[in-house]
Formats: structure tokens, C-alpha cells, sequence
């Protein structure tokens, strides 16, 4: 994948030299087994608006020749085509390949579903051209935005947890980085205004029926309210949730036992950890994602001594010991003659 020459007047286009040596900093911390790896290249997932395009402008500056770019269409919004057509002309200045990615949203969750098909789009992308890790625009206020949301709903700790700076691109082993996750959204904003790039803005960033945009408003006429703490206890949070992730595994290994019909389990932890090796349980035989209510639910009736049942499980208590195992199929009665 050979990057063309960038444009000579893009000059303008390079960030101020602070910020390109922050950005590199935070980016060796995510990801220190490629940054000074001549051969790994870097995928930048750009929509066209000010976050994705500061973070374009940021990489293509710390990794020249390094960086490839593209933009998926969900084909949502009729501005869609011309926002992925502004970004592979800036790209061209930058001398940055790009693609636009066109992906069909399948109906239901429009939200959920367009992210499924943008990961699933831009991880073949990848893997196609042989980049070595994704990159995303995530800042400090979707942390504290996220991080408040969750808490109005009362979230567990699972929940609260903010994004961390490194993950897998989901059903893949392609690393996630998010090395702006730092960074204000306003410092982003300072960078695409210095390049004089005029970004492109999604409208439903403004409609009110969506919690976040509430949310950021909210936050925005709270001056007392620091973005920035709050951001960073979301980390906080993800890290007690990582660490509640490893009691889970070791109490898996030293509590949870094959039986003849299932699974044993001698639960020995505390319970934001024996939670976690139900719903494993529940994954592990049953092959669906549990809700957290009803593990909840199902902890609170064992604890009591009870039978319970969850999905098409049923777990019986005996002894301090809770057995799991897959309900019985029912035969379908035959009609009378």
C-alpha cells in the first residue's frame, strides 16, 4: 500500500509540534510492540467530523507514511457520500491512502446495528490491506458523558467502566487504540481549526432525544463540573473492573468443577464476583449473554437455598454447592384421537 506524494501546500495541515509529540506519546503507551516498527501501519477510522479528523491530521504527522484512512458510509443520511468524499480529498493533501467503506445497517437498533457493521466492514479493510492495528477518535467527554449516563441508569461496575486505550476489534484480533482518550473534545476541535478544515457535523449530535446529547448539554452549562476528573474516574472504574475480571477467572479455576449434567460451582468470592462466574456459567453451557438483572436475581435465590432457573438452565443448591445443568426437554403431548 503505497502512499502517494502529499500535496506541498498541505503544510498547514501539520499539526503544532506539542500536540503531534503528545499524541505520539500516548499512542507508544497503547501500542509500543509496532510505534517504532518501520512496517507497521496504522488504520485511522474517519467520519469527517472534528474528532476523527483531528486524529487523522495527529497520525498522519507522528507516523508519516505509516497511516491509511477510511471512512464507512452507512448510507443514513443523504450527506453521507459527499462527508466520505471530503475526507479522501483531504487524505490526498495528506498523501494518506483512503477508501470509503459502504455498509447496509440492518433494521432494529439503528445505533447498534450501524456500529456491528462499521467494525465488521473496517476489520476487513484491514486485514485486506495489511494494517496492523484501528484507531478511533474516543476523547475525555465520551468518557464523563458515558460514565453519567450509565450512572443514571444505575449501572454496576462493568457498566461505570470507561473505554480503555487499548481493545480488540469486536470478533477479531485486530488490537482497538484509542489514543486520544485524553484529549478534550474542544482540543481536538483547536487542531481541525488550525488546519482550517472545516469538519463535517452530524446533526444528530444536536437532537435532544438522544441521552447523550442531554448529557453533553448538561455538562456543558455545569461549569463546576470537571470533564476531565470525571473521565478519569471512568478509568478508574475500568481498571476495579479489570481487576474484578481476574478474581473471576481465578475463582473459575479454583471453584468451578465438571459434573456428569453440567457444572459445579462452590462460589468462595464476594458477590460482584461470584456474578461474573454465574453469567460465565450461564454463557459457557447455554451459549447466550445473560442479562445482569437476571443473574442478579438468580444469585439472590440460590443464596435463599432455592432452585432457580435461568435461560434454559436450571441450578440447584445442595450443600453450599450450586449444580448447573440443562433443563429437560419437554415432549409435546400427542393429540387425542
Amino acid at each position: 500500500m503505497d502512499s502517494p506524494a502529499a500535496d506541498p501546500s498541505a503544510a498547514r495541515l501539520i499539526p503544532q509540534a506539542e500536540r503531534v509529540a503528545r499524541f505520539r506519546e500516548g499512542l507508544a503507551a497503547l501500542w509500543p510492540e509496532a510505534i517504532d516498527a518501520q512496517p507497521a501501519r496504522l488504520a485511522i477510522a474517519v467520519s469527517g467530523g472534528p474528532d476523527s479528523t483531528a486524529l487523522l491530521l495527529l497520525a498522519a504527522a507522528a507516523l508519516p507514511g505509516r497511516v491509511g484512512a477510511a471512512t464507512v458510509d452507512h448510507g443514513l443520511r443523504p450527506e453521507s457520500a459527499q462527508e466520505a468524499a471530503d475526507v479522501a480529498a483531504l487524505c490526498a493533501r495528506l498523501g494518506v491512502p483512503h477508501e470509503t467503506l459502504r455498509v447496509e445497517v440492518a433494521p432494529g437498533n439503528v445505533q447498534a446495528e450501524a456500529r456491528s457493521a462499521r467494525y465488521a466492514a473496517l476489520a476487513r479493510w484491514i486485514e485486506a490491506r495489511q494494517l496492523a492495528a484501528l484507531a478511533t477518535a474516543h476523547h475525555a467527554d465520551d468518557q464523563a458523558e458515558t460514565l453519567l449516563m450509565r450512572l443514571n441508569r444505575a449501572s454496576g461496575v462493568a457498566g461505570l467502566a470507561g473505554t480503555r486505550g487499548r481493545g480488540q476489534v469486536p470478533d477479531s484480533d485486530i488490537p482497538l487504540l484509542r489514543p486520544v482518550l485524553g484529549w478534550r473534545r474542544s482540543e481536538l476541535a483547536e487542531v481541525v481549526a488550525e488546519a482550517g478544515i472545516p469538519a463535517a457535523q452530524d446533526p444528530s449530535n444536536a437532537d435532544d432525544k438522544y441521552d447523550r446529547v442531554r448529557v453533553r448539554k448538561a455538562l456543558a452549562d455545569a461549569d463546576w463540573l470537571d470533564v476531565s476528573a470525571i473521565a478519569q474516574s471512568a478509568q478508574y472504574i475500568a481498571e476495579a473492573d479489570a481487576a474484578l475480571d481476574w478474581m473471576a477467572a481465578l475463582e473459575w479455576r479454583s471453584c468451578v468443577k465438571k459434573e456428569p449434567m453440567g457444572l459445579g460451582y462452590r462460589p468462595q468470592a464476594p458477590r460482584a464476583v461470584v456474578l461474573r462466574v454465574l453469567a460465565r456459567i450461564v454463557r459457557e453451557l447455554d451459549g447466550a449473554e445473560p442479562r445482569g438483572s437476571a443473574v442478579a436475581r438468580l444469585f439472590e435465590t440460590l443464596v435463599q437455598g432455592s432452585p432457580a432457573s435461568i435461560g434454559a438452565l436450571v441450578v440447584r443448591p445442595n450443600a453450599g454447592r450450586w449444580s448447573f445443568s440443562k433443563a429437560p426437554v419437554r415432549a409435546a403431548r400427542r393429540p387425542r384421537a
